[in-house]
């Protein structure tokens, strides 16, 4: 325990050395962060960043990488490629640490998970999906399948694999499908279809989203530049949450097949739900992390024995320094 101590007051005396050195560096320091999926309005606070001069602003060069359904970005992040990454969840990268991967997530940029299962219009509520069929992707039995199945009496044999298209959810009454708050229930009702989102946040699930998860050797050789990076890109969230058009261009940019309409939808559910800015958000900054929320998620992967705590420890998982005392407020 002392070990893990004194290398988070480490961390964090340099994290608040790099935040009281943030702006003086006139040399632009090249930073690569890499996203989970393509380029959307759920990364737009990064590419406003880009956008608006506020990485250069804090002496960096940085470059957004696109993720994607067959991209390992952690992998790439171990071999180099990349400073810091997108964690999906704190879950996911908690997952990664026991798994002998030396990440520590820094920020959450999305206070709830978006993750949600969209159903029919007869379903008004998750008890409802009793007996139904639920498509789920495979990861999602390392995430919240099995606080679903604890939580609401699910069972593995009414799941089948969600394969990220919406038609077979369109052609069967009977079936719900894991989507994300943003996206699938956009697609859905442009599809002509009556449909209900019931959002696992809001049922206690207790993961943040949208980390800024790094290697620890980029956390201890590099902490001025991630404290930089941290510090612009919540500074980008604030900016994009308030006029997205010059995050829209570059996200466009890197993913031709976005439409206007379809980031104007997003950004409207992350303001509706209060992704960015609501929570402990709202009061202590975007980014913001807590040693509670964090225990949470922690708690809930060893009770659903997803991890072995034997193997993992709580305090090597993520740090605050980079983001208490940073207070970009909403």
């Amino acid at each position: 325990m002392m070990k893990t101590a004194s290398r988070l007051s480490k961390l964090g005396a340099a994290a608040l050395l790099a935040v009281g050195a943030i702006g003086t560096s006139q040399a632009q320091e090249k930073f690569t962060y890499m996203t989970n999926w393509y380029a959307q309005a759920e990364h737009g606070g990064f590419y406003q960043a880009v956008a608006t001069g506020l990485y250069k602003k804090y002496g960096l060069d940085v470059s957004i990488k696109m993720g994607g359904p067959q991209v390992n970005i952690v992998q790439m992040m171990a071999a180099g490629q990349a400073e810091c990454v997108m964690g999906s969840s704190d879950l996911q990268m908690i997952q990664m640490r026991e798994g002998g991967v030396p990440v520590t997530t820094v920020a959450a940029v999305f206070q709830k998970d978006p993750q949600v299962l969209i159903a029919h219009d007869d379903v008004k509520k998750f008890e409802d999906l009793k007996g139904k069929t639920i498509l789920i992707a495979s990861s999602a039995q390392r995430g919240y399948w099995p606080w679903l199945k604890a939580k609401y009496g699910f069972t593995d044999s009414q799941t089948r694999p969600y394969t990220f298209n919406i038609q077979p959810f369109v052609a069967d009454k009977n079936t719900a499908q894991q989507g994300y708050l943003t996206s699938e229930p956009f697609a859905i009702a442009k599809a002509g279809v009556k449909a209900n989102t019931l959002m696992f946040s809001d049922q206690g699930y207790p993961a943040y989203a949208t980390t800024v998860s790094c290697m620890d050797k980029t956390l201890k050789e590099r902490s001025a530049a991630v404290a930089s990076f941290v510090k612009a890109s919540m500074e980008g969230w604030k900016s994009y949450l308030a006029d997205p058009a010059p995050g829209n261009v570059l996200i466009k940019k890197d993913n031709p097949n976005m439409t206007d309409e379809q980031l104007a939808y997003s950004v409207a559910k992350l303001k509706e739900m209060g992704m960015v800015t609501g929570g402990d958000a709202a009061s202590m900054g975007i980014g913001t992390m807590t040693d509670a929320r964090a225990k949470a998620s922690y708690d809930f992967l060893v009770e659903s024995k997803l991890i072995d705590p034997a193997k993992v420890k709580l305090a090597d998982t993520y740090s605050t320094a980079f983001v208490k005392d940073l207070k970009v407020l909403p």
